[in-house]
């Protein structure tokens, strides 16, 4: 039961945002695990060269999240004796989105890691006004402005979304037969069947959709209440939209981990690392790697539901990653 000035203060400061902002955050932070699997497993079947993951490399231009990443990549590939299979190749670097991963994957981290570094003071916060104070005295006040969740939440909008886009990016490696050597769209019969073709156009216009919704909110303000209230954060659209985004790209990535994991049914190698063997073993049990041609939305769909459950964040962590423990306030 509610209290006096309870309910206004429920609906006069942030919590509602808040509330979406610190879901969201949380949603991001298995995604960027799952993502770093995916880009794991895309590595291991497309044959790339893993060298550009090296922690001494890395530790070059050392922004905390791409230290993560890169070491959730080595950690996910470690024992893969598909890697060690083609050590030797003539191959100097891959194309952006395998090589670049953990600058990427990593400034989705920091970015992340900024957002709820904001959430975690607000959670902790009045934000009611007027403010009854220890002494029994009342004062008019602005905690109720929602810009700092704003900033946040946008934030979590571009760090969702460029985990999208770079995924989409390595799925589309994965299904080019001139970038992977795999049949074309990993299909049984290429040129009669479509394969995984349409996953992809699910994907690209999900990505595309992503850099619209990417439109930062915070930088709008419209005034109301006879100019009293003449400018405003617009927090709540943009923690809302934070939740569409992070939403779209965990179904991307979910696309390419099947895609990868129905690449290595035609890969003529074996021997998947620690966290690749893991993240296989895992979506084997709610997706096939039949190459048949059928309905693939709800293994797809299946596999985001072990993205939302947090599966590949346990994979991490078993495997010697650091998981979503680097984006987290404590």
């Amino acid at each position: 039961m509610l209290q006096a000035k309870e309910g206004l203060a429920l609906i006069n400061g942030t919590p509602v945002l808040t509330a979406y902002a610190a879901c969201s955050l949380l949603d991001l932070a298995k995604l960027m695990d799952a993502a770093d699997v995916a880009a794991a497993m895309s590595a291991e079947v497309l044959l790339a060269t893993t060298s550009a993951f090296d922690a001494e490399l890395v530790a070059l231009r050392p922004h905390p999240g791409a230290v993560a990443s890169a070491l959730n990549l080595r950690a996910a590939l470690s024992g893969s004796a598909i890697v060690e299979s083609h050590r030797d190749c003539p191959r100097v670097q891959d194309a952006y989105s395998i090589r670049c991963t953990p600058q990427v994957h990593g400034a989705s981290r920091d970015a992340a890691r900024y957002a709820g570094s904001v959430i975690s003071v607000e959670l902790a916060s009045v934000t009611d006004n007027p403010l009854m104070l220890p002494d029994g005295s009342f004062q008019s006040g602005g905690n109720f402005h929602g810009q700092p969740v704003a900033f946040a939440a946008d934030h979590l909008c571009l760090a969702a979304s460029e985990l999208g886009a770079i995924s989409e990016r390595r799925t589309e490696r994965l299904l080019n037969p001139d970038l992977s050597g795999l049949p074309a769209f990993l299909a049984a019969r290429p040129g009669l069947d479509s394969g995984l073709m349409i996953a992809q156009y699910t994907s690209a216009a999900l990505a595309s959709e992503n850099k619209i919704l990417c439109h930062p909110a915070s930088v709008d303000s419209i005034p109301v209440s006879g100019a009293q209230e003449d400018h405003v954060s617009m927090g709540a659209v943009s923690a809302r939209k934070a939740m569409d985004v992070v939403t779209n790209a965990r179904y991307i990535v979910a696309t390419e981990l099947y895609c990868a994991f129905r690449a290595y049914a035609m890969l003529d190698r074996q021997g998947r690392g620690a966290g690749t063997g893991a993240a296989f073993d895992a979506i084997s049990a709610v997706a096939s790697t039949d190459a048949g041609e059928r309905r693939f939305d709800g293994e797809i769909a299946a596999v985001g539901g072990l993205i939302a459950s947090g599966e590949f964040s346990r994979i991490l962590s078993d495997c010697g990653g650091v998981a979503c423990r680097s984006v987290l306030p404590e």
